[in-house]
């Protein structure tokens, strides 16, 4: 999918990154997101944070040059780990498979770890056509939902040869 790519986060990005983020469903999907997603105070200030960490890597994906939502890595209690979100406009079309795709090939450290909740299919289905496998599963309170959701770690290990 070459219309399909990741490029830097800048500044003029971040409106359109505030309003994928307060999709409802996109939330109710997600479910492990800000309490108050239209809360733009502490949006900014979360990325902010995010963005000035060395550690963590951050991209806009792109379809045929449109903004079509974000990828990127970060550590954990020691973990790296992937995250993204796709907007609306760009489900059911492949976009955040090929996304991952990108972003996996960019991020050297294995094992690399993803965690989705339980009743997010098509999350699921883009982290395990992209090699991960479940390693756990948990319960977790999700902010965006206001409840613990049933939540599930994935992990792409290092291939051997």
């Amino acid at each position: 999918m070459a219309h399909i790519e990741l490029r830097a986060l800048d500044d003029d990005d971040l409106d359109a990154v505030f309003e994928m983020m307060r999709d409802p469903d996109a939330v109710a999907m997600a479910s492990f997101t800000a309490a108050d997603p239209s809360d733009r105070d502490a949006f900014d200030t979360h990325m902010a944070k995010v963005r000035a960490d060395p550690e963590n890597t951050l991209f806009v994906v792109t379809e045929r040059g449109g903004f079509a939502g974000t990828a990127g890595a970060y550590t954990s209690d020691g973990e790296r780990e992937v995250t993204y979100w796709i907007a609306r406009h760009a489900w059911g079309r492949g976009v955040a498979t090929e996304a991952l795709r990108l972003l996996i090939s960019r991020e050297p450290i294995r094992p690399l770890f993803a965690r989705v909740a339980a009743h997010n299919a098509g999350s699921i289905a883009v982290l395990e056509k992209n090699g991960f496998a479940e390693v756990s599963r948990g319960v977790g309170f999700a902010a965006g939902l206001g409840r613990e959701v049933e939540e599930l770690k994935l992990a792409l290990v290092p291939v051997v040869e």
